[in-house]
């Protein structure tokens, strides 16, 4: 799929994983989904992803849960909340642990969607570009 950097999609209403995977993809990105935090968790640890769009609640292991575990593993993925239960409270835990920003749904626009996809993944570019600069320029201190 060219250029275009991986997504995970984590939330346990099959069909909002379902809707997501296909807007994503019409949109050219490679998209993999999950209905649960720890499936998610395992999916991260065995492939590369640049972003995670996974829903607040969830049975078993929650969206906030798995942000702290993804921020664990690898500290440049962008990670995108989404949650029916849309509350000034919950956002502000989720970008406490770290998450890039929140969506609210039901979603009723696709553009702010993809907007924001679209920024996670510049944010994702930036943070990737810093760490390798930062790697090249302890390299050649060496």
């Amino acid at each position: 799929m060219g250029d275009k950097e991986r997504i995970l999609v984590v939330d346990d209403e099959p069909g909002m994983c379902e809707f997501l995977e296909y807007l994503l993809e019409g949109e050219g990105y490679e998209v993999e989904t999950t209905l649960s935090g720890a499936e998610g968790l395992l999916k991260l640890e065995e492939n590369g992803f640049a972003l995670v769009l996974a829903d607040i609640k969830m049975p078993g292991m929650d969206g906030i849960e798995l942000l702290r575990r993804v921020r664990e593993l690898d500290k440049n993925i962008v990670f995108v909340v989404m949650t029916a239960y849309a509350s000034m409270e919950t956002a502000i835990k989720a970008i406490k642990y770290g998450a890039y920003d929140y969506l609210g749904k039901p979603f009723d626009d696709t553009e702010k969607i993809l907007a924001v996809i679209e920024r996670g993944l510049a944010r994702y570019r930036e943070l990737v570009s810093e760490e390798r600069l930062i790697s090249m320029d302890t390299q050649s201190q060496s």
